[in-house]
């Protein structure tokens, strides 16, 4: 005898939310709608087995605490960086937060099925929505929660950043910023392959200031704290006793 699909609702429809929803209702899981900011949340747990909430992570606490128990139903959240104290007041709770970016409903959906990793936490049913989306999970806990998100905003929001501010020293030059996109992969996969250590190169890992120096000066001098803050970041990776020279201009 053939299982019924799992069902889900959604509370929270932006682009997290129905990243999520789309991904689960194309692996077989039944979607009961979503629940929007002028819903009533009440009884967005009642006849479904599980209920994400994909608000803003300043919302989920008073959001959980306005939807009414119910003992079979895991509400979870997809927060990266809060424990699952704010879904107090559930028999079932969890955490779900996918290790991708989720730009819009499309690539993010694509990408959840795409053997994407997710951190959680809780119950064990998250276990089964990773399994059902071809991903991989990893448990983090409760007091390491904004350690790991921290690292996450590096590793995403810091990475654009960086990339940001490529593209605006390229194109201050007439270089197509798309031309610096492979070396930035390949040292991606550098770092993938043997480490960040071993990864590194240039003139930080050479210890040749005469040419960071130069890198300064010809430097906007809006962009030059970056640059200093990442080679002394650079540095420790060489060796985490020296710092930069101090008369870098």
């Amino acid at each position: 005898m053939t299982a019924a699909p799992r069902r889900v609702r959604v509370v929270g429809p932006g682009r997290a939310g129905r990243s999520l929803a789309g991904a689960l209702t194309s692996v077989g899981w039944t979607l009961a709608g979503f629940v929007g900011r002028d819903d009533d949340p009440a009884a967005a747990a009642s006849g479904v087995d599980l209920v994400v909430i994909a608000t803003p992570d300043a919302s989920i606490a008073e959001v959980a605490a306005s939807i009414d128990p119910e003992p079979a139903t895991v509400v979870a959240h997809l927060a990266g960086s809060l424990g699952l104290d704010v879904l107090a007041g559930h028999p079932r709770v969890a955490g779900l937060h996918p290790l991708v970016p989720l730009p819009d409903p499309e690539r993010g959906e694509a990408r959840l099925l795409a053997g994407t990793w997710f951190a959680v936490a809780g119950d064990p049913l998250v276990h089964d929505v990773v399994r059902d989306l071809g991903g991989r999970w990893f448990e983090v806990a409760e007091r390491d929660r904004a350690a790991y998100h921290a690292a996450a905003a590096v590793a995403s929001n810091h990475l654009v950043a960086l990339l940001g501010q490529v593209e605006r020293i390229a194109k201050g030059i007439g270089v197509p910023p798309a031309a610096y996109l492979d070396l930035a992969q390949a040292a991606l996969d550098d770092v993938a392959a043997r480490g960040a250590a071993a990864a590194l190169t240039g003139p930080v890992a050479r210890g040749d200031w005469d040419t960071v120096a130069r890198h300064l000066a010809a430097l906007d001098p809006s962009e030059r704290d970056a640059y200093r803050a990442l080679a002394a970041a650079a540095r420790r990776l060489v060796n985490s006793t020296t710092t930069l020279p101090p008369n870098l201009p």
